[in-house]
């Protein structure tokens, strides 16, 4: 399919496709987005990368460290929240704004287990929903975590100087002050404890603030969802997931308060068919590439692969 389709990553601090901009895959240089919400920082990996822009590399440094050797992506990411956010409020996940109900694969609830088993017991949501969603509260769903320090203006320009990068994995933990606000909450050191732990009690999400002024530093991954094929690849399980979005042609991941719906930052993954020339690194998302649309847009006309391009 490597040789039909590209892949596009964009990201920016809404759904609405016109305000995100193209992520430099594998550069090393990650992506600023700003808005009343937050300021972030995002860097996307993939390995074997064959996508826009051009001329991409097709791995990472990222890729070499031991605890990655075998990932197919990273979404990592820094970011300051400009107000306080609830533990229980905040999640990470995917959802689409038209139902794939009519798509689900059989087998799909066998899938999802282990989906919760190797990937994020915490997962939730509605494939059924006229928006369906799989959400993972954040705290519990980032494989790993690093609180930095709480400092206003200065912890927003901090974030920006240290913001992820392809050279270096970001690594469980605090700094500057974040670790005695673990301590103070008796988080484990460890990145899977933490999960665990944050798993084990709803008062222990309650208790954690995502604080207004404080720099955050995270990163998901996993060895499971390969982007060049879009397909999930589970232990036991293989599905290619391009035959069953609903005619999307987008996997879309988002940062967002449940509770208000506010969103603090997406970052969408497009299939486009491979007749790009040049001019698509430079070409916006809002120029009628992306299906990754508010719902305040007309629909576009849907993206339907060939039966071949499932094989």
């Amino acid at each position: 399919m490597a040789d039909k389709y590209l892949l596009r990553v964009t990201a920016g601090p809404s759904y609405d496709p016109s305000s995100h901009q193209v992520v430099a895959v594998n550069s090393g240089t990650p992506t600023s987005i700003q808005s009343s919400l937050c300021s972030a920082r995002v860097s996307v990996r993939i390995q074997n990368y064959h996508g826009l822009p051009h001329r991409s590399p097709s791995t990472s440094s990222y890729f070499s460290h031991p605890p990655h050797t075998h990932d197919q992506y990273s979404i990592g990411f820094s970011f300051v929240p400009h107000r306080s956010i609830n533990g229980k409020s905040l999640v990470f996940g995917n959802d689409f704004e038209h139902p794939v109900r009519d798509r689900i694969p059989p087998g799909f609830n066998a899938a999802f287990k282990i989906v919760k088993w190797a990937i994020d017991p915490g997962l939730d949501g509605d494939v059924y929903a006229d928006k369906p969603y799989l959400y993972g509260n954040a705290l519990s769903s980032i494989n790993v975590l690093s609180v930095g320090p709480k400092a206003g203006k200065e912890a927003i320009e901090k974030q920006s100087a240290e913001a992820p990068d392809d050279e270096e994995a970001i690594k469980e933990g605090g700094f500057e002050g974040g670790q005695e606000v673990r301590e103070n909450l008796n988080i484990p050191d460890n990145a899977a404890a933490r999960q665990k732990w944050f798993l084990g009690g709803h008062d222990r999400l309650e208790h954690w603030q995502w604080e207004e002024g404080r720099l955050y530093k995270a990163d998901f991954f996993n060895p499971y969802l390969d982007f060049n094929e879009f397909a999930l690849k589970l232990p036991g399980f293989s599905l290619k997931v391009l035959g069953y979005l609903g005619g999307e042609d987008y996997l879309r991941y988002v940062l967002k308060d449940k509770d208000t719906g506010d969103v603090l930052f997406v970052v969408v993954f497009t299939l486009l068919p491979n007749n790009q020339d040049d001019k698509g690194d430079a070409e916006t998302p809002q120029q009628g590439k992306s299906n990754a649309r508010s719902s305040n847009d007309s629909p576009a006309r849907p993206f339907e692969p060939k039966a071949e391009d499932l094989d």
